[in-house]
């Protein structure tokens, strides 16, 4: 029997679409998959060593549930980025989510590929040691190598 395979292609650098990438690929590993995620634009800021500017704006995220309801006005507010960001926070801490960091340390304990795209790279003016070690950089065609030959592909 082969081993099921899984590409993730993240390109959103904030802490709402963060846990998606990072939940799917460590879960696909934990279930046997051979996973590689393929970070381009701002979702690279997810390998970035240092992840505490990873924010969270209820501004243009209708769907995201606040306590109060906000007129799009008020999310408009200097501040109301970081608030929302630490109670996005909170709220993760609160009902046991692991941490980004976490996450992305089950991903690369569990051998998921994290590929950093150097066009991305080189767009954005990142040295690879903005990076976290034990990540791969490259282009589209070495992702699209693997991508074009797995059982599931995930745009997140």
């Amino acid at each position: 029997m082969t081993t099921k395979r899984m590409a993730i292609i993240a390109t959103k650098g904030t802490l709402d679409m963060a846990y998606p990438p990072f939940i799917l690929a460590s879960t696909a590993a934990a279930l046997g998959y051979e996973v590689q995620v393929f970070f381009t634009f701002y979702g690279l800021q997810l390998l970035k060593k240092d992840l505490s500017d990873v924010k969270i704006s209820p501004l243009g995220n209708p769907a995201m549930p606040m306590p109060v309801p906000m007129p799009v006005l008020v999310q408009m507010l200097p501040g109301m980025e970081s608030m929302a960001t630490m109670m996005m926070k909170d709220k993760l801490k609160k009902k046991g989510v692991a941490s980004l960091e976490e996450l992305r340390a089950l991903c690369q304990e569990a051998d998921v590929k994290f590929i950093a795209c150097q066009m991305t790279v080189d767009l954005f003016d990142f040295e690879n040691s903005d990076f976290i070690d034990g990540i791969e950089f490259g282009g589209a065609a070495t992702f699209m190598e693997f991508a074009g030959d797995t059982d599931i592909c995930l745009f997140v």
